[in-house]
């Protein structure tokens, strides 16, 4: 089967950038995500808890960002590792009686891990493999050894309470490790479900529910029967081996739940033109596929199941590709499906499908895009990715949009993506011909991206990806892109990209960015990278690791960033086209704009919560408060060198009430001796300019820290400030 190859290599580097850190990489603390995230994604049945956060006598690894490393292919970049005798605890967030273990352990090695309820060790273990682990791709160019996770899933035999000690232990008959617990999804599993009336069970026609008999004739002999009146197969609790192929065209299989109905199969429906109308629920499907063979159709679904047809409530595990769609799939379904450590996507559109609707799935560890489309041969039109959650593709990205018309992506929840990819791809890469590029108008809202954009080493020299990519790799965007409300957070590298990673300069236009948050980014919250536009309106950014724009646009040309109303935080431009990474320090040029953003500042005291740092955040919303009725009080930035300073801005959150805050500007090239830059002088903030007081230097002055002293402020007793800017002029 013909395959795209992620990121193909450039003949020689395009942009001219210092290389990144290709190991090591880790972002600041100021990056990490918040406690609480909004409620996107997927609606799931369980309650995922990280080992890094629970009691444990083992080793924490991470946080990192370097490709091919433990923490880097973990959820939150962070796990545990466990030797002999060490354990990692967790505390059921809720009613519990199985749970399913994120882990890893050195390759070639198959066991077993101790697992213990309230103090107690069950009879059972956690069998563990690292037999579908440790992937090479050496065809894909930057690619390195991969998937170094996988899931383990086992039903306590016992139900706990919220609270119950659930501890995964290293005993004596435990001999597979160093093993690494990411991290342990809790759920409370239903018992099997019924047998449908009037369905007709694979097991009367002679499926073997132990798996020691192919049952491919017997589940094809109820699909033929059931056909004709389009009934219900049943596939009732038990291990089904299915070595074979089979049409379900026509007919609902339906099993007793994915913790209890397993087909045991790497290749179960293949064909070019499905008949349709194929309603497939509640069974899980696990394969054996070991490595990735793009020549070999080892995927649940290779092709079309056909119009009308619904996928809901499966468990894909171990295989190539869950569904890899050609032909006719219009009006499709999938939703409530897991998809765990595939060596590939977990369900790409490729080409063709009209009004499909991929919503409310949970996928995580991918070997390649987690969700795609790619529009070969047809265009895939109007179709939907809307609410899935999305945890670490480890090798490409989250959600990619290849070509196709009116495509849309909004309300997913993306986290962790890992090397040659980003959050979310809107591309005109085309891999192979005909391709269909993008066109009408292309939709990314209301997504909620976590520590997403990678490394793909193949572009320049070690190139990052941002969290948001639009890419005219191949064809320049003349479709309408409009991102709308997204919200990206603790990105590593950049947040929104917009580049031609074929590296001939074709435009990206037509672009609306809209409303949504950048929360913490390593490098900038646009990298621009090719000729063309875009409108950004209502985007506020804060813990900017560089600067708000890097606008370099390869190989000549200009990128036109229209900045409308609404915008705050990422006013400051990188000067040149040469940058370094995040926390690698020694900054290559002087960021034009704002030079306080993301500083070091200190104050005299803080009260409460509202510390300094909020004063250079670049958030508006949030503020520097001094301790009530004590003055002076002082608040220093230090610009890391020394730089020409002529006017400062001060800024309260625009819906506070007027006031005057009396304030005096000190500089020092040593942070020992200060001098005067501006006499104590009441500063004016009016909500009806902004809430902001300019003061203007009457001469540039040379200077790296920068003091403001407030004696006096009519609207509270406390020295208070929103943001703190230093400009050049």
């Amino acid at each position: 089967m013909p395959r795209r190859v992620q990121a193909r290599p450039k003949t020689a580097p395009w942009l001219v950038l210092a290389a990144l850190a290709a190991t090591g990489l880790s972002v600041p603390a100021a990056h990490a995500a918040p406690a609480a995230i909004q409620a996107v994604g997927a609606t799931l049945p369980f309650t995922i808890l990280e080992a890094e956060n629970s009691a444990t006598n083992g080793s924490k690894i991470g946080p990192s960002y370097a490709q091919g490393s433990l923490a880097s292919e973990a959820s939150n970049r962070q796990a545990v590792t466990l030797n002999g005798g060490q354990y990692v605890e967790f505390t059921a967030p809720g009613t519990t009686n199985a749970i399913n273990v994120a882990y890893s352990i050195p390759d070639g090695r198959t066991g077993t891990l101790s697992v213990y309820v309230n103090g107690q060790k069950l009879s059972q273990s956690l069998a563990v493999t690292a037999k579908y682990s440790y992937i090479d791709t050496s065809w894909i160019p930057g690619s390195r050894t991969h998937k170094l996770y996988d899931h383990a899933r086992l039903q306590l035999g016992q139900t706990v309470n919220a609270g119950a000690k659930i501890k995964l232990q290293v005993d004596g008959e435990n001999t597979a490790g160093p093993y690494t617990i990411d991290d342990v999804e809790f759920e409370n599993v239903a018992g099997p479900a019924g047998q449908p009336g009037g369905s007709i069970s694979i097991v009367d026609r002679g499926a073997d529910p132990n798996g020691n008999n192919d049952s491919t004739g017997a589940i094809q002999s109820a699909i033929d029967s059931a056909r004709g009146s389009g009934g219900t197969v049943w596939i009732p609790a038990g291990r089904f081996r299915v070595g074979g192929t089979i049409n379900p065209d026509g007919v609902t299989l339906r099993g007793a739940g994915r913790w209890h109905s397993t087909l045991l199969s790497h290749h179960l429906i293949d064909r070019p033109n499905g008949g349709g109308n194929v309603k497939l629920y509640d069974f899980a499907v696990i394969g054996e596929v070991t490595e990735r063979n793009d020549q070999s159709p080892d995927n649940f679904v290779n092709g079309s199941l056909g119009p009308n047809s619904i996928v809901s409530g499966l468990w894909l595990q171990h295989l190539k590709c869950g569904l890899w769609l050609t032909g006719n799939n219009d009006n499709l379904i999938v939703e409530n499906t897991r998809f765990y450590d595939m060596t590939a996507d977990g369900l790409n559109l490729n080409g063709t499908a009209y009004n499909a609707q991929v919503r409310n799935n949970f996928l995580r560890n991918q070997g390649d895009d987690s969700l795609a489309a790619w529009s070969l041969h047809s265009a895939n039109r109007s179709s939907t990715f809307a609410n899935n959650t999305v945890i670490q593709p480890n090798l490409a990205n989250g959600i990619a949009i290849y070509g196709g018309t009116d495509m849309t992506v909004r309300d997913n929840l993306i986290a962790d993506t890992n090397a040659l990819g980003g959050g979310i791809a809107i591309s005109n890469q085309n891999f192979a011909s005909p391709f269909f590029p993008l066109a009408g108008t292309i939709t990314v809202s209301g997504n909620t991206l976590i520590r997403t954009g990678a490394m793909n080493p193949n572009w320049g020299q070690n190139h990052p990806h941002g969290a948001i990519r639009v890419d005219s790799y191949d064809n320049p965007i003349n479709a309408q892109v409009r991102l709308l409300n997204n919200r990206l957070v603790a990105s590593p590298w950049s947040a929104y990209q917009f580049v031609d990673g074929g590296g001939a300069g074709r435009a990206v236009q037509n672009v609306t960015v809209d409303g949504g948050s950048v929360e913490g980014v390593g490098t900038f919250v646009f990298q621009a990278e090719t000729t063309g536009s875009a409108t950004v309106s209502n985007v506020v950014a804060s813990g900017i690791g560089r600067a708000g724009v890097y606008n370099c646009p390869y190989p000549s040309g200009s990128f036109g960033l229209n900045r409308g109303s609404g915008n705050s935080g990422w006013d400051s431009n990188w000067s040149g086209c040469n940058w370094t990474a995040p926390g690698s320090g020694g900054d290559p040029g002087t960021p034009t704009g704002n030079l306080a953003a993301g500083k070091p500042v200190t104050a005299t005291t803080v009260n409460q919560t509202y510390v300094a740092s909020n004063a250079v955040d670049g958030n508006a919303g949030s503020y520097w408060e001094s301790a009530n009725n004590a003055w002076p009080q002082s608040l220093t930035v230090d610009l890391g060198s020394n730089q020409n300073v002529k006017r400062i801005a001060l800024k309260l959150p625009t819906n506070w009430g007027a006031r005057n805050q009396t304030v005096e500007v000190l500089g020092s090239t040593n942070n020992s001796s200060y001098s005067q830059l501006a006499g104590a002088a009441g500063r004016t903030f009016d909500p009806g300019s902004g809430n902001t007081a300019t003061i203007t230097l009457p001469n540039v002055v040379n200077t790296r820290w920068v003091r403001l002293t407030f004696t006096a402020n009519t609207g509270w007793p406390a020295a208070q400030l929103s943001e703190y800017e230093v400009y050049a002029s």
